[in-house]
């Protein structure tokens, strides 16, 4: 029987994610993936800068930026009667305004998702100790005093093996069989328009060289789709939206009804069009009632599914598993209560509603269901949310508050203010250290970070601590220390007097913050560790 800490079933982005940030803590798991291999498709295809701060922290984010399409291959959305016709609009989203690129040291990417997954394998593979098993599949779990155990079942010799783990990741999509056994009831709405993916082969640089774009909608009374950009040239997908509307039917699209589609979309009767696949699908706007049974954790697709409009479904799920990595890292090294894997579901669950809700309004706006039918131009809000990339915040037990209010703004949807609130992304600032330029979001990994002004007394706090996992690192932030605030605006961009500190988790949250100084630092931070982990209730375990 295979013992395993943690088994990962589902070998996408996210089940890849999960499995490389798990070694990165060194943790063992065993991701399990009915497919042979990666992605054939194309699937997702933008990675926000939230995505990409993550995958920085990681060491992989230039391998994706290489795999993916060139950051100057882009920068447009544009709106068109036809490809090569009349243009209805162009416009800058206002992810790319400076203003919004300022908050975060790197930038989104394209990278569709055949090209992704492959990125993320070759790293979880060389990570170790988490191992990867393609044409092998989950056929069976049960739960049982607080562990899993079931059966993985190789496609191809049809040789079942039997195994224990401490916990599940089911991180399968939107079809999860793990989802569908444990009875979770998804809320929102099923089902809210059907449309039809087609990946082809032709060379459309003539119509898009000169106003390069992720997306080219098309909009005729009697064809409503999107040009998918994938690699600028001659590979591109076409989104037709809301094809039960024209009177079709899955089964219409033949190669011979696609290429007619395409050539009528650019506008070119003759194009030479080469169809490579075609993939019906509904978009739905639904999220878990609960992201953990037990033992049992859902991530990305089949903890929540919600429509293209905004790309937030990979980046959601990928941010789940970095979410519950560090956590169940520090329960399965015996130094965190298995409580604080509680706070997976009260911190991503009511985010995902939220970018779900978003994501449904865009779509709505855009008209692709069935209540709005005749807009063209989308809500201001689309491709400009800021705000819920960088802005939304946790509570929950792996959280300390302050006692500072919120910050407000007049759109949480768009408008992102920096704040080191507990509960919030810790905010992006530049530093230096000797000749190198590095952002605060670069020191945050697989170990909790304190920041401070004036270091001698929580340097002492923090070694005091140790050894405690996840490791802590200390960092002194001023005209002199360990970095070099050049600019003078750290302390402020992160609300902290002299002598003040701010604590930020392995995933880049602020988990506690004190404005001002304290007489006996150690005592305190202690205090802080043992309530973010729920060490006195493990004690009382133990």
């Amino acid at each position: 029987m295979l013992d395993i800490p943690v088994l990962i079933s589902g070998g996408g982005p996210v089940g890849l994610t999960a499995s490389l940030l798990l070694s990165k803590h060194g943790v063992r798991s065993l991701l399990v993936e009915r497919h042979p291999g990666t992605a054939i498709l194309p699937k997702a295809r933008g990675i926000n800068a939230r995505t990409m701060e993550m995958y920085r922290q990681c060491g992989i984010d230039a391998a994706i930026r290489a795999a993916g399409l060139a950051a100057g291959r882009l920068g447009l959305i544009v709106w068109t009667e036809t490809l090569a016709g009349r243009e209805i609009e162009r416009r800058v989203p206002g992810r790319a305004m400076p203003k919004n690129m300022a908050v975060t040291p790197t930038t989104n990417c394209l990278c569709a998702q055949d090209d992704l997954e492959p990125v993320i394998r070759r790293f979880a593979e060389a990570a170790g100790p988490g191992a990867l098993r393609f044409n092998t599949e989950l056929t069976s779990f049960s739960q049982k005093a607080g562990s899993v155990t079931g059966t993985i079942t190789d496609r191809v010799t049809g040789e079942a093996t039997p195994f224990s783990a401490r916990y599940l990741i089911a991180a399968e999509g939107a079809q999860s069989r793990v989802r569908r056994s444990l009875g979770v009831q998804m809320i929102g709405e099923e089902k809210v328009y059907d449309s039809v993916n087609i990946l082809f082969n032709a060379d459309l640089r003539q119509w898009t060289e000169h106003r390069p774009a992720a997306l080219y909608f098309v909009e005729q009374p009697e064809l409503r789709g999107t040009f998918l950009t994938i690699n600028g040239t001659d590979r591109w997908g076409f989104l037709i939206h809301s094809v039960s509307r024209y009177g079709y039917r899955p089964g219409d699209f033949t190669p011979e009804r696609c290429t007619a589609l395409i050539r009528q979309a650019v506008g070119i009767p003759e194009l030479a069009v080469s169809v490579l696949g075609v993939s019906p699908w509904e978009a739905s706007a639904i999220v878990a009632d609960r992201y953990r049974d037990g033992a049992v954790f859902l991530a990305g697709d089949a903890a929540h599914e919600m429509p293209p409009t905004g790309g937030f479904g990979l980046n959601t799920g990928v941010q789940d598993v970095h979410n519950l990595a560090w956590k169940m890292a520090a329960v399965l090294r015996g130094q965190a209560d298995d409580a604080l894997l509680d706070s997976y579901h009260a911190e991503r669950q009511p985010l995902a509603e939220t970018i779900t809700r978003a994501a449904l309004a865009n779509a709505m706006s855009m008209g692709r269901t069935k209540r709005q039918s005749s807009a063209v131009l989308p809500r201001r809000e689309f491709l400009n949310e800021n705000g819920l990339i960088f802005g939304l915040c946790y509570e929950s037990m792996a959280v300390i508050p302050d006692g500072t209010p919120a910050v407000q703004v007049a759109d949480p949807v768009t408008e992102y203010v920096p704040s080191a609130r507990p509960g919030s992304r810790a905010p992006h600032v530049w530093l230096q250290r000797g000749v190198e330029q590095l952002s605060t979001i670069d020191l945050f990994g697989p170990h909790f970070v304190l920041l401070v002004r004036d270091g001698d007394a929580w340097r002492k706090a923090v070694h005091q601590i140790e050894p405690s996992w996840p490791p802590i690192i200390g960092f002194t932030i001023g005209k002199e220390g360990d970095l070099i605030d050049t600019a003078d605006n750290w302390h402020e961009a992160y609300g902290v007097g002299t002598e003040g500190a701010v604590l930020v988790r392995p995933d880049g949250y602020v988990a506690w913050r004190s404005r001002s100084g304290t007489s006996e630092p150690g005592q305190v931070l202690r205090a802080v560790f043992d309530d973010l982990l729920g060490r006195i209730r493990l004690r009382h375990r133990q």
